[in-house]
């Protein structure tokens, strides 16, 4: 009883004590559509949550370099909890993700806030606003409600829920809970984020903790490496934060509620108590991190450098099916998969892997498909197997074959034919029927002829598998 009436108490006071934004239209209530969707944003900012100027000392402490002047969202994670509270599903959304910002047109989405910042702190100084503290709080609304647009308008989800902390929470929450557990294949030195590791697993936190998931050069696949990066390390707080060891501790539990109210913002309306109810019954392998599809992860962009393609019908199908939700693109119903010499199927390379698209057609053609065009296609990061719509098990024929790789239907997609895009996470199925596993390029080789040596290449996660919080995940 005594420990029951201090948590709450305590997570009484958390609430009490939270920075709130108006940025949501919510009343609280369960979400009617099943689920309550949560966006979740790292900010690059050098304030608290009240809006103060960290000192000197601590920016140089957190390796956080010049400001700018700009507001960029670093970190962006879109999670979606069934209202029961039965499992959580983390997906990122890659920073550098090229999309259609609601009045500013395509630009990176790390940018949405920034410009919805910046216009309407000049439109109150323009009204003749000089309080500085009352600029900042609603240019920051501004900021984060076209986010929120922009990021409703990509996952064709209702955002229910917004929380958003900064680099300064990221360094107090981390030592509060006595640092999280992370893997590295590699070791690695990068001066610009701070990073310097060994390899293997290890305990890190503060300082630390944030060069650990801002680190993006030097890695393998950039800002997508991060990303998994981030995945792993949010795995490994939720596993530490959802343990008995954190919550019943009185001494965590109060630094963590210290550091939590000088540096997240929540929107207004959000029931955080009757939220923890809900989810106590969660534990750590009920939490998943995944990213959502990527097109191309160079992308040449008119006038904002190198980004993120992303296809918003591809991720908003991609959320739909993560939720149990039926894709309105896809028919409900599939034809039965006919013979293998009935089916034409096309394979095409979009990994950096030579000669993997022949055999791979190779492959099938020895178990009976008809072989159609070989050839390569834009760059992409995972295998996917496209059918005609209303054929959808003649896809996942041909994927039980190449080792159960994800299959979706396409309206583009002629009846009768299947295509197969290749990315580096493909592995060939062993001989004995196993299906293919999580890997980057190295193991992809192993469905080439000995006869063609491909290069060599470098271990790169992919992070399309989900990452559970039950575990320590090893990542580049």
């Amino acid at each position: 009883m005594s420990l029951t009436g201090y948590a709450w108490a305590a997570m009484q006071g958390l609430v009490n004590g939270l920075t709130m934004a108006d940025v949501i239209d919510s009343d609280g209530a369960v979400p009617a559509d099943g689920a309550r969707d949560i966006l979740l944003v790292g900010m690059d900012s050098r304030t608290d949550a009240q809006g103060n100027p960290l000192p000197e000392d601590m920016l140089a402490k957190l390796n956080a370099g010049e400001a700018d002047g700009e507001l960029n969202t670093d970190t962006l994670i879109f999670v979606r909890i069934p209202n029961d509270g039965s499992k959580a599903t983390a997906m990122s959304l890659p920073r550098d993700s090229y999309v259609d910002i609601p009045g500013y047109g395509k630009h990176k989405i790390n940018s949405a806030y920034a410009r919805a910042k910046a216009v309407e702190r000049q439109r109150l100084q323009s009204e003749g606003v000089e309080d500085k503290k009352e600029i900042e709080v609603q240019s920051n609304q501004a900021g984060a409600k076209t986010l929120i647009k922009t990021v409703e308008n990509l996952t064709g989800a209702s955002i229910d829920n917004y929380a958003s902390i900064n680099l300064l929470g990221f360094h107090d929450i981390t030592k509060s809970i006595g640092g999280v557990e992370v893997c590295l294949n590699e070791p690695v030195d990068d001066p610009y984020s701070g990073a310097k590791f060994d390899a293997g697993k290890q305990t890190i936190e503060g300082h630390q903790a944030l060069a650990f998931v801002r680190q993006r050069h030097g890695l393998l696949r950039g800002d997508l490496d991060r990303v998994v990066r981030q995945q792993v390390f949010m795995a490994g707080l939720a596993k530490k934060v959802v343990s008995a060891g954190t919550l019943a501790d009185p001494a965590k539990l109060n630094s963590l509620i210290d550091s939590v109210q000088r540096s997240v913002v929540v929107n207004k309306g959000w029931d955080l108590l009757g939220f923890a109810q809900q989810l106590q019954g969660l534990s750590a392998g009920d939490i998943e991190f995944t990213t959502i599809p990527v097109a191309n992860p160079e992308y040449d962009t008119p006038e904002d450098g190198q980004a993120v393609e992303v296809d918003p019908a591809e991720v908003q199908a991609f959320v739909s099916e993560l939720a149990g939700e039926k894709d309105p693109n896809k028919k409900e119903e599939s034809k039965p998969a006919p013979d293998p010499s009935e089916i034409t199927v096309d394979v095409l390379n979009g990994s950096s892997i030579t000669g993997l698209a022949g055999s791979v057609s190779d492959t099938l053609a020895a178990a009976g498909y008809a072989p159609g065009e070989v050839g390569n296609t834009e760059p992409r990061t995972t295998t996917v197997v496209r059918a005609a719509e209303g054929e959808k098990a003649t896809g996942e024929k041909v994927a039980e074959t190449l080792g159960n790789v994800s299959v979706e239907t396409d309206a583009s997609v002629p009846a009768g034919q299947v295509q197969v895009l290749l990315g580096p996470d493909y592995e060939a199925p062993s001989e004995s029927g196993g299906g293919a596993a999580p890997g980057g390029a190295a193991g992809a080789t192993s469905g080439l002829q000995q006869a063609q040596p491909a290069p060599q290449q470098a271990e790169q996660p992919t992070g399309d598998e989900p990452i559970k919080a039950d575990g320590v995940t090893c990542v580049n």
